[in-house]
């Protein structure tokens, strides 16, 4: 690195890393006049930015950007005699892989006794611990932009942010609210892009801050109590941003709960589902439940994606995108929680999580969407046998505007299905019953190589003694031709109506061809049949 050496004049010599770069404090403080000199910058930067942006990837775009606005920046400004940046691709010897770009700046500043310029807040400490000089540009806030937004109206839910149009929020509450203008000007790329860059420089200086997702055209952020969600083309047709603050902090004291509900979930509820549409209270119910177990002093953790929970610092929260499912499984069946909140369980890994811990012997409380509260136990039918149903979960609570709905217990039988009479009919049957009045609801069963959810009430209100499980039975022998059994859902609809659910793949097959097929059955038996889909 010796023939670096003739770089040093009587100007100052900076060495930027990434950060300064993407969250755009280079060029400000460029702007500031806070640097004057020569500006040294590595060209694994340069090529990093490079093949992120062959990539997609919204970081890529951002810092080949800003590396032009810094050159514009200076040229517009007239700062050419004071300001000159130049590419260096020297790797110091210490330095042992090069795809360590940062240590590489730091190590090119050390060896230059140039100034290196950060944002980040451990490199700040390495520094300082090395006796390197550097120029810290990571001021902290003690407001970011976004929350500034949040602060245009009382009671916003939410804000919504895209390139050329004007931004929104809700405001209400969930099941109450309503869209409001937030300005009268379009949002602009640049203003976007500032908002980003803003909140990945604290990431780096903050654990107020946290990037729980990075992919190519999209970032998931969580900003103190703020979840933000921002999305780059072409995933999008514009730069969008979606941040979503929690209203309210409530306890389960709150609710209201039915004395049977308080006291099953204090003595006797270890397998509980939280279910609800999207905005119902699914979450907030979760971490109110999180905070009464502790009071009751329970351990209890939490799985998240991400960590967005409000929760005292003796909850720990556990990122689902930080760690693997099986990294996850293995922490807390090694430390045994008392409860774990599984926030927001979506695909067949997160339910195996939940199964297997349950199953362990920890408490488990997981949150699902559903639309309908039957909805979540069919979440769980096709991935798992159906006698574990009861032993996963006993309590299904659903949410709906804020408030608990209802509640669901689960019990196991040997018996006959309702409507069926032969006594070889026999298997088990999963009632799900109303857990404060007690009254069945629903059973769940399995006939030939189907499960059938089938609501009892609505047999009792007059269901046709002819539309039984032989009906269910000549459905189910044709659509086995066309959808897999175990993607298929065939349940009474209502009197003389029989509903068949199958996944979105499959609802145009099983229109085209299968209701032709059926057209007979419905006249001789005088029923209709209807097809939806199956979330």
């Amino acid at each position: 690195m010796g023939f670096l050496n003739e770089m040093l004049a009587a100007d100052e010599v900076y060495v930027p890393d990434i950060s300064v770069i993407v969250d755009g404090s280079l060029r400000e403080s460029v702007i500031r006049g806070e640097v004057r000199g020569k500006v040294l910058i590595h060209s694994l930067i340069v090529r990093f930015f490079e093949e992120e942006e062959k990539k997609g990837s919204s970081i890529g775009k951002l810092g080949i950007e800003e590396l032009e606005y810094i050159n514009d920046a200076i040229a517009k400004m007239g700062l050419t005699d004071f300001v000159r940046i130049e590419y260096i691709d020297t790797v110091p010897r210490e330095v042992a892989r090069v795809d360590d770009i940062d240590i590489i700046a730091r190590e090119v500043a050390r060896e230059l006794g140039a100034t290196l310029v950060t944002s980040d807040q451990t490199m700040k400490s390495v520094c300082e611990v090395m006796r390197i000089k550097y120029l810290y540009l990571g001021k902290e806030k003690n407001i970011s932009e976004l929350e500034k937004m949040f602060q245009l109206e009382r009671g916003l839910m939410s804000v919504h942010l895209k390139e050329d149009v004007v931004p929104l929020g809700k405001r209400g509450k969930p099941g109450a609210w309503e869209m409001v203008p937030l300005g009268t000007e379009p949002m602009k790329r640049e203003q976007l892009e500032k908002m980003v860059r803003e909140l990945i420089s604290m990431a780096h200086r903050s654990n107020d801050t946290v990037i729980e997702v990075r992919r190519d055209h999209s970032l998931i952020i969580q900003h103190r109590d703020v979840r933000i969600v921002a999305v780059f083309p072409p995933v999008s047709d514009g730069i969008e941003i979606t941040a979503v603050k929690p209203l309210v902090k409530r306890r389960i004291e709150d609710y209201s709960l039915h004395p049977k509900v308080l006291a099953r979930l204090e003595e006797g509820a270890e397998g509980i589902l939280i279910a609800g549409s999207p905005g119902a209270g699914k979450t907030t119910f979760a971490q109110a439940l999180a905070e009464f177990y502790l009071s009751k002093n329970k351990i209890v953790k939490t799985i998240e994606s991400p960590r967005d929970m409000i929760l005292p610092p003796q909850v720990t929260q556990l990122s689902k995108t930080m760690a693997s499912s099986e990294e996850i499984h293995d922490i807390l069946l090694l430390s045994r929680p008392d409860y774990t909140i599984f926030d927001e369980m979506r695909d067949t890994a997160d339910f195996q999580v939940y199964v297997d811990l349950r199953l362990a012997g920890i408490g488990m409380v997981g949150v699902v969407h559903a639309t309908t509260p039957i909805d979540a136990i069919q979440r769980f039918i096709g991935r798992v046998e159906l006698g574990m149903l009861p032993s996963i979960m006993d309590t299904i609570i659903f949410m709906d505007k804020g408030d608990v709905s209802k509640v669901y217990s689960l019990e196991m039988a040997v018996k006959i299905p309702e409507g069926m009479r032969e006594q070889d009919l026999a298997r088990p049957v999963v009632t799900v019953r109303d857990f404060i009045s007690g009254d069945a609801e629903y059973e769940v069963y399995v006939f030939g190589e189907e499960t059938f959810v089938v609501p009892i009430k609505e047999k009792r209100q007059g269901r046709p003694q002819h539309a039984d499980y032989r009906v269910i039975s000549r459905i189910a022998r044709t659509l086995r031709k066309y959808v897999p059994p175990s993607e298929l859902s065939i349940e009474y609809g209502g009197p003389n109506m029989i509903v068949i659910k199958v996944p979105e793949g499959y609802m145009g097959i099983t229109i085209s061809r299968v209701l032709p097929k059926l057209e007979s059955l419905k006249r001789k038996y005088n029923i209709d049949i209807k097809v939806e889909p199956r979330e």
